[in-house]
């Protein structure tokens, strides 16, 4: 019985993997900052409630923005050098 649920998660986790690899390939960088806040916000809204689906949801909706501002603040600090290439921090 043991083997039977190691399997399985051991399917399950492989399967989290890969399309979390393989999911974001075509993000944009917002899209990938704004998407782990997220995801980031509904775990620890759900640790912080004891698993409630609201905590989760309002955690999901504060990571959300809270990754979108990120972001905003990490494009202010764009520049492109002379072949076009983005560059961080002058």
């Amino acid at each position: 019985m043991q083997f039977q649920t190691l399997k399985r998660a051991g399917l399950a986790s492989a399967l989290t993997f890969t399309l979390a690899t393989t999911g974001c390939a075509n993000m944009s960088d917002t899209d990938r900052r704004v998407g782990t806040g997220i995801g980031i916000g509904a775990v620890t809204g759900a640790l912080v409630t004891g698993g409630d689906i609201g905590g989760a949801a309002v955690g999901s909706v504060l990571g959300g923005v809270g990754g979108w501002l990120y972001d905003r603040e990490k494009k202010k600090r764009y520049y492109y050098d002379s072949r076009g290439r983005r560059v961080y921090e002058r």
